[in-house]
C-alpha cells in the first residue's frame, strides 16, 4: 500500500436485530474484500467460524468453490476502491445457517493520517450476538430467555451460554479497535519540506 491510499470510512449495521449492533471502521481503499471480511469479523465480534459472502451491485464475492458455485468472484482479487465509493452500499452475509445480514455503507473517503494504524474502529454500539444462536429470531429468544428466570427456556439457555450475563447494549470501542491490530497498516506519508 502507498501513502496515497485513501481511507474508506464504512458503517456496518447488523440487520434485523434490536438493540442496534453497528460499527464504524476505517479501512484502506487498497484492501481486498478478503481483508474487509476480516475487518467485519473482528469489529463485529464474530468468531470466523462460518462461511460468508459479499453482495455488491448484484455481484457476489467470497471464497469461490469451482465444484459448487461458479457465480462467486474471488474476494481476494477484489479491491475496495475499485468497487465502492461514497454513499455506496454493500451486503455481507455471515453464517448461511443463522443468516446474519449486514449492511455496509461507505460514509466517507478520506486521506490517511500519518502514524495512524488502519484498519481501525472509530465508533459503534451494541453487543455482537453469540455464534450459533439461531439468527435474528434466535437472538431475540436467547436474550429474552436468558434475562427472564421464569422463561421456559431459561435454564437451557443459561447452561448453553454458561452464565446469565449478557448485555446486548455493551460495546467497548478500545477492545474492538484492538481486535483489528493484527491487520495493521500505517501510512508512510512524505515528509513536509
Amino acid at each position: 500500500m502507498t501513502g496515497k491510499t485513501k481511507i474508506f470510512r464504512i458503517e456496518i449495521v447488523l440487520a434485523d436485530v434490536e438493540p442496534v449492533v453497528r460499527r464504524v471502521v476505517e479501512v484502506p481503499g487498497e484492501a481486498s474484500l478478503a481483508v474487509l471480511h476480516e475487518v467485519v469479523q473482528d469489529a463485529m465480534g464474530w468468531e470466523h467460524a462460518h462461511l460468508h459472502e459479499f453482495d455488491i451491485a448484484g455481484q457476489r464475492y467470497g471464497l469461490p468453490d469451482p465444484d459448487w458455485d461458479t457465480g462467486v468472484v474471488d474476494e481476494s482479487r477484489a479491491k475496495l476502491f475499485r468497487l465502492l465509493s461514497v454513499g455506496d452500499e454493500a451486503g455481507y452475509v455471515y453464517d448461511f445457517g443463522d443468516n446474519w445480514h449486514h449492511v455496509l455503507v461507505v460514509d466517507a473517503v478520506i486521506a490517511p493520517e500519518a502514524g495512524v494504524r488502519y484498519p481501525r474502529c472509530v465508533a459503534g454500539e451494541g453487543a455482537c450476538p453469540p455464534e450459533d444462536v439461531g439468527g435474528p429470531f434466535g437472538y431475540t429468544e436467547f436474550v429474552e430467555a436468558l434475562t427472564d428466570p421464569t422463561h421456559p427456556e431459561h435454564a437451557e439457555r443459561l447452561e448453553w451460554w454458561g452464565s446469565d450475563r449478557f448485555d446486548p447494549h455493551r460495546f467497548d470501542l478500545a477492545a474492538t479497535d484492538r481486535a483489528l491490530e493484527h491487520l495493521a497498516w500505517a501510512p508512510l506519508l512524505p515528509a513536509r519540506a
